[in-house]
């Protein structure tokens, strides 16, 4: 494929953001992603209609990831034998007996996300399809559960030494950089200002009981009994699926606890096939991917031992389910592939290079460096909807600013603002592969989610700004960390009183 002429330049940016806006507009958003990608095809192609088709196609390929696809397909059916054993109708009942209100099922949902810290995709999948009966009960909104859902994957896994995430930061630090990948990753933790700020925040709201912006609209609506406020037609066929009278609460943990430990296992095995000769150095270089094929596999097997023998589900259901676990995750799976194009889209257009271009003009002042590589990297997080190749963008850049021997804590902080600008920008960007994710397990509309987060993560994202303006002057994370925290508390008792007295 020949160079576009519109490589490395501004026009780069143009088919993730009109794909952004028009999804934000329309609220329809399988449309505007293919738009967005098509456009970015007629760029690469230079407007010649076949290379334009044979582009749209190659890209579209190439870009889509068939284990993350595998992955949805197979969580999708464990969720639907879930509800046909009568799991979760059991697990919900218990759960009413032993979560006495509201708080205690959204402190819940958030302690189980923190809880699973291994994996984003994991996490929002799997949280969804155990909490949700729990959330209904109480009344929360399917944008609410959303919210909690995504607030506590990625942010917890990019402050989570024993991840996948961590795994791929470590990828991409450079050798020369003076310090190991996973050393700088766990001098990044406590720099980390929005993982931390918003893990905060959802603590802070559910203990204060309040909402503010659209997120309201959506909790008076649940508190009404639309638990939805549109797009509930999405969901009707798992909402209305008959379950077993004879489930039991252990046909809904014993599954969770053999995916989370199939999952874990598998990523310490494949570290170790990798050469690693401990479990830190196991996780920093295991398949993630696999491990997560692998444990939802090992997951259907053994609901297979555990349902079938009782007749908790027939064999004609446990194989019925199948099917509608992929019918489940076809909107989900759909968005990916649109979103991959689209990132596949802006690789072509060298969205890096032009991104690249701007840092590099942009940081005469060492000070203000964390500040700007925070904002560069929502930026280029939201417009390609992934946090993974912000890093691999960016991080390399900040590590060969800096010499370790002079600079370390400020090469130190600036990484973490990039991880944590591109946790953000992954955060509120519609074509995000996690927010997919986290509008799947909370069976929510997707831009009902997005706009609801958006609002909620823009807060945050400011008071960031003003941390990592503190962190690049007095270069302490105890400063910078604390002064965020305060402005925070400030800013959301001001919207919690302007939020009941309204």
């Amino acid at each position: 494929m020949e160079t576009s002429m519109f490589f490395g330049t501004i026009w780069s940016l143009l088919p993730p953001i009109l794909a952004i806006v028009l999804a934000l507009i329309t609220k329809e958003v399988y449309s505007s992603l293919c738009i967005g990608v098509g456009v970015g095809a007629l760029l690469v192609a230079g407007f010649k209609p076949w290379e334009t088709f044979v582009t749209f196609y190659d890209i579209m390929k190439g870009s889509m990831n068939l284990n993350i696809l595998i992955f949805d397909i197979l969580l999708g059916m464990i969720i639907v034998l879930m509800a046909k054993s009568g799991g979760s109708a059991a697990y919900g009942q218990w759960a009413g007996k032993k979560i006495k209100s509201k708080k205690s099922a959204l402190l819940a949902t958030m302690g189980l996300g923190v809880l699973i810290f291994v994996d984003d995709y994991f996490n929002c999948l799997t949280v969804g399809s155990v909490m949700r009966p729990v959330t209904d009960r109480y009344k929360v909104s399917r944008a609410k559960l959303a919210y909690i859902i995504d607030a506590t994957a990625a942010p917890v896994c990019i402050i989570a030494p024993i991840s996948s995430w961590a795994a791929a930061v470590n990828s991409y630090v450079p050798e020369d950089a003076g310090i190991t990948g996973f050393q700088l990753f766990l001098r990044t933790i406590p720099y980390n200002l929005y993982a931390l700020l918003t893990l905060f925040m959802v603590f802070w709201i559910i203990i204060r009981k309040f909402d503010f912006g659209l997120m309201k609209k959506h909790e008076i609506n649940a508190e009404k009994g639309d638990l939805f406020t549109s797009g509930a037609e999405e969901f009707d066929k798992v909402e209305q699926e008959d379950s077993s009278k004879n489930g039991k609460v252990m046909d809904l943990v014993l599954p969770v606890a053999v995916l989370i430990a199939s999952a874990i296992g598998g990523m310490i095995y494949t570290g170790y096939l990798g050469g690693a000769t401990d479990i830190i150095t196991a996780f920093s270089g295991c398949d993630a991917e696999t491990s997560l094929i692998f444990a939802t596999t090992v997951t259907i097997l053994f609901m297979m031992v555990l349902y079938l023998p009782r007749k908790v589900v027939s064999f004609t259901g446990f194989m019925e389910s199948m099917a509608e676990g992929f019918k489940l995750m076809v909107p989900a799976c759909t968005i990916l592939i649109f979103a991959w194009s689209l990132k596949g889209m802006g690789d072509a257009l060298g969205i890096s290079t032009f991104v690249e271009g701007v840092v590099g003009s942009n940081t005469s002042a060492t000070v203000v460096i964390p500040a700007i590589m925070f904002a560069v990297a929502i930026f280029l997080a939201f417009s390609t909807g992934t946090s993974w190749g912000t890093f691999a963008i960016l991080v390399p850049i900040a590590v060969g600013m800096f010499n370790p021997a002079t600079s370390m804590e400020i090469m130190i902080i600036s990484v973490s603002s990039i991880l944590a600008g591109a946790v953000c920008g992954d955060h509120i960007s519609p074509i995000s592969d996690t927010t997919v994710m986290s509008s799947a397990g909370a069976q929510s509309n997707h831009i009902n989610h997005v706009s609801t987060q958006m609002q909620y993560a823009a807060v945050v994202a400011v008071i960031c700004i003003i941390g990592y303006l503190v962190a690049g002057i007095v270069q302490n994370w105890i400063v910078a960390l604390a002064v965020s925290l305060g402005i925070l508390i400030v800013v959301l008792e001001i919207l919690r009183k302007k939020s009941l007295a309204e």
